[in-house]
């Protein structure tokens, strides 16, 4: 079911662009839309990873540095039939981990150091199966399109309004042009934050299983809130979209309306009924 909702919100972010590009341009819009988000997801497909990492500030560490992070990946990546992914220290206090790669051959994993001097092993377990239940379920892929298709759409509707205005004026169409342009990359981001949501709940689904059991994952969970609130860390907005726990998150309605990742609350209640149904 979350597979057929993540394809569903694709096609919806899909139709959208085309008829973004078909209100100002016509068919050849409808065309040069779905060009242009073409280029932007290979753009994306080939280079998110190197500027999510160099972003983030995350530096190569090898099994001499972090004996015990290789332990865990190397445990989990065999037992989920995976290859072993590049792995990648942040330099931060702030205890976060996420995945970045276009398929698991090309998959690397973050985290901070504060995530590993946090987490004991069962946690760090629960952490490191979520992140590599993203590289399986090729969420980094689907994410990329996602985000490159809303930025298309915002794209497309400003450049259209201002570019096409005039016509739009001598039609009587200025003020659709005018919602168009406010209305368009609002759905365009409602429809990328549906589908980011639903790629977290079944990571963390995904990673549970992959271990055997959700608990660790739930005290994983519940540590990155608490701390999270405490501790800021220094990341750009687009990075901080791949992150375990979206950091400095807040709760509110505003706020839980437009985050890239569910409240850790409904997470962490998903997690807790499947340890009552095994």
């Amino acid at each position: 079911m979350k597979i057929f909702r993540t394809g569903f919100l694709l096609i919806m972010l899909s139709m959208l662009l085309v008829l973004v590009g078909g209100r100002y341009g016509g068919p050849n819009g409808m065309t040069i839309a779905l060009v242009f988000a073409v280029l932007m997801n290979g753009f994306a497909y080939f280079f998110s990873d190197k500027i999510a990492l160099m972003s983030s500030g995350a530096q190569p560490v090898t099994r001499e540095q972090m004996p015990r992070l290789y332990a865990v990946m190397e445990r989990l990546a065999g037992k989920a039939n995976l290859p072993m992914p590049k792995l990648y220290v942040i330099p931060q206090a702030a205890p976060n981990a996420f995945a970045t790669g276009r398929n698991p051959s090309h998959a690397s994993v973050a985290v901070t150091q504060g995530l590993m001097q946090l987490m004991d092993d069962e946690e760090l377990e629960g952490v490191i199966a979520h992140e590599l239940s993203h590289v399986r379920n090729y969420d980094i892929l689907t994410t990329s399109i996602a985000a490159t298709v809303a930025g298309a759409i915002t794209w497309i509707a400003r450049m259209g309004f201002w570019f096409g205005g005039s016509r739009d004026d001598e039609r009587g169409g200025g003020i659709s042009g005018l919602l168009m342009l406010i209305a368009a990359p609002i759905a365009a981001m409602l429809i990328q934050l549906g589908i980011s949501r639903q790629r977290e709940y079944a990571a963390d689904e995904t990673g549970a299983r992959m271990v055997g059991h959700p608990y660790g994952l739930i005290r994983a969970l519940e540590k990155l809130g608490a701390y999270n609130k405490r501790i800021p860390m220094d990341v750009s907005p687009a990075t901080s979209a791949l992150f375990i726990v979206k950091p400095l998150s807040a709760g509110g309605v505003f706020t839980g309306l437009f985050s890239t990742h569910p409240p850790l609350e409904e997470r962490i209640a998903a997690l807790r009924s499947m340890a009552t149904s095994r």
